[in-house]
């Protein structure tokens, strides 16, 4: 990063000021004050097509577009017909709602009058919205309807294009002339950073074509990934990469004259070791190390790059590399990996435990039952709960440690997050291909004792090992009968990712030919408390004290009324503090809000899903899911443009201070308390 002179440190330091203490935006009152809207919310919340209906027809354009975007929500086909004609509504606010929910449905019905209104539609960001729809409403036969109109002399249409093939892209609708068009919309002049973004991304989602997309992007992606002022559009263009490099240098046709090596600044792979070392933004680096060929020509400069990540670069992308080496690692001494994790003392417990766990993975036979030793030894004196599942994970890698894992998975009062680490590690160690054929008796009874035990974290772990024909080729009845019975003592909603779970298994050992249904929370067993929500004022900011800092966020009741309810009463009541975050996935989310502190846990009831208009940029806050309608009360911060959980999680909130502490938040870092940052809200 350049520096910038001295004299302008005391604009500098203002400057600096002003970012740490973000001013709330205009306190007005949210949009439920309105009592019709509140009717309307109350009627999405509910699911109640018939009662919504109606207000598509309404005389009042902010009554049909709130109608319209309860309907992206609950989607429900039945509503297309009353939203395609509002596609030619007089007010642009109502025609771009109407387009958001026709995509949200999904339904292939609307592609003939989307792809009519992408023609005749003169605003451009309700034409972006309606190339989008047609993206999420297209099929593989109407894929071509995305293109129809010239768009290259149209930054806009240009723009609108790039999402339409994203959207697209993202359900797995994409052939050689899609990324043809894809290329040529990136190329086209003055496309704004989000188109970029959406084109490259789209790209990234091309499955199965990777020749053609050699050939038809190659070029392209070398140029974004090294040249775009935008570290998303950089990053997602690494990722992207690396499926070429992965493919090698372009085959020569027989009988044809071989051309000379790429220079290296057209090689992906040369490109992304560059990128990994070289770009100033973190998150670039860290795509392109997950992205690195590890073939065997490549292998010796892809390790280059990795160990200078692991011995330099910051924590996220240093475990980045771990990963990498734990993967992909050739050749490598486990006792060399062991004494890198010993030897970087700088390093965090999980990147420590990853280049152990890689260690495992890669030794000698000879060499292992030290290295367990070693694991062991380090999980009995870790610092704390989570140290110790990433310890327990690593010792999944060898068989040999069934024994002692088993032991501290079923460890009387273990604490969730290790009990689960040391079931999961158990079927790791199945899975092995040297796993004992005499100890099969002792996993089974594992097992067994999982779903007896009726920790929901362990239940889960049980269940996909019972699913899997080549563990339990012939599940005996008594197992299908612990299986029921284990799923009949869950309480639900608050344990329904074991529910799914456990019938998931049922449903496979059973051979049934489509799954069974979820059961789905009604509103009536939490109904939106609309009170909570008329006493939360637009640009409401709220203080959330990290072990790494605060970050604050602003909290979206307009878009969002039914999660912000919940997440400010549960504030409110202290639910939060001293909780954990509990996954953190670099350049991607920090996910926290678990009162069981491993990703299982819940408040009491459920949320239903409200997909505002709202799309994921850095420092989005969204809801967890295991699915629509079963959010509760974790919740997860982005570190990035997310495009591909648009419109899938809600959002109810925005980072505006402290993105910095996000950044640097990992696994077992503490929520120390969150709170309401107090302001008087002025009535619209």
């Amino acid at each position: 990063m350049p520096h910038r002179s001295l004299r302008s440190w005391p604009l500098l330091l203002l400057l600096a000021a002003c970012a740490r203490t973000p001013r709330p935006s205009a306190n007005l009152a949210n949009k439920y004050h309105d009592a019709t809207i509140r009717q309307i919310g109350t009627a999405q919340d509910e699911r109640n097509t018939p009662a919504l209906l109606p207000f598509l027809s309404n005389a009042n354009p902010s009554y049909r577009r709130e109608a319209a975007l309860a309907f992206a929500s609950v989607q429900a086909p039945a509503a297309v017909p009353g939203l395609l004609p509002l596609l030619r509504d007089a007010d642009p606010e109502v025609r771009r709602a109407a387009a958001y929910a026709l995509g949200q449905i999904g339904d292939s019905t609307a592609v003939d009058t989307l792809r009519v209104r992408v023609l005749k539609e003169n605003d451009p960001v309700v034409r972006r919205y309606v190339h989008e729809a047609l993206g999420r409403t297209v099929t593989r036969h109407s894929l071509p309807e995305l293109w129809r109109v010239e768009t290259l002399t149209d930054t806009a249409r240009a723009a609108a294009l790039a999402w339409g093939l994203n959207r697209a892209a993202l359900r797995g609708l994409t052939s050689p002339e899609s990324i043809r068009r894809t290329v040529l919309v990136l190329n086209s002049p003055k496309l704004p950073e989000r188109g970029r973004l959406a084109a490259v991304v789209g790209l990234s989602r091309t499955r199965g074509l990777d020749a053609d997309l050699q050939r038809l992007a190659g070029a392209t992606l070398v140029q974004v990934a090294q040249k775009d002022r935008s570290y998303a559009v950089r990053a997602a263009a690494a990722a992207t990469l690396g499926k070429l490099a992965a493919l090698g240098p372009a085959a020569t046709p027989t009988g044809a004259t071989a051309t000379p090596p790429a220079p290296a600044n057209s090689n992906p792979a040369a490109v992304l070791t560059r990128l990994a070392t070289k770009d100033p933004d973190y998150r670039v680096r860290l795509s392109a190390i997950r992205a690195l060929p590890f073939g065997s020509e490549t292998y010796v400069a892809s390790r280059k790059a990795v160990f200078a990540a692991l011995n330099r670069d910051q924590p996220a992308v240093a475990l980045t590399a771990a990963e990498w080496l734990l993967a992909h690692a050739k050749g490598e001494n486990g006792a060399a990996l062991a004494a890198l994790a010993d030897g970087n003392k700088q390093a965090s417990a999980r990147v420590r435990a990853t280049l152990l766990q890689a260690a495992v993975r890669h030794a000698s036979p000879a060499a292992r039952p030290s290295l367990v030793e070693t694991l062991q030894k380090r999980f009995n004196a870790a610092a704390d709960a989570y140290e110790g599942s990433f310890l327990i994970q690593a010792m999944g890698e060898d068989p040999a440690a069934f024994d002692f894992v088993r032991t501290q998975a079923f460890a009387p009062q273990q604490v969730p997050v290790v009990a689960g680490a040391g079931t999961a590690a158990l079927l790791a160690m199945r899975r092995n291909p040297d796993f004992p054929a005499a100890r099969q008796a002792d996993f089974a009874a594992a097992m067994r004792q999982a779903l007896a035990g009726g920790d929901v974290a362990q239940l889960g772990i049980a269940a996909e090992a019972y699913a899997d024909p080549k563990l339990f080729p012939e599940p005996q009845a008594a197992d299908m009968a612990a299986l029921r019975e284990a799923q009949a003592k869950l309480r639900l909603p608050r344990e329904i990712e074991a529910w799914q779970g456990l019938q998931q298994a049922l449903d496979k050992l059973e051979k049934k030919a489509t799954p069974t249904p979820s059961p789905v929370a009604t509103a009536r067993q939490h109904p939106i408390d609309w009170a909570v929500v008329q006493g939360v004022p637009l640009g409401q900011q709220v203080r959330l004290r990290t072990s790494k800092g605060i970050v604050l966020l602003e909290l979206k009741p307009n878009e969002a009324p039914g999660a912000v309810a919940s997440f400010v009463a549960l504030l409110n009541e202290h639910f939060y503090d001293n909780l954990y975050f509990h996954r953190v996935v670099p350049n991607f989310v920090a996910q926290g809000g678990d009162p069981r502190g491993d990703g299982n846990g819940s408040a009491p009831y459920n949320l239903r899903s409200e997909f505002g208009d709202l799309r994921y940029q850095e420092g989005s806050v969204g809801l967890a899911s295991a699915g629509k309608d079963t959010e509760s009360c974790q919740f997860f911060i982005t570190h990035t443009p997310t495009p591909h959980l648009d419109g899938r999680y809600p959002i109810f909130a925005q980072v505006v201070g402290g993105m910095d502490v996000v950044h640097k938040l990992d696994i077992g870092d503490k929520i120390l308390g969150v709170e309401l940052v107090q302001q008087a809200i002025v009535s619209k």
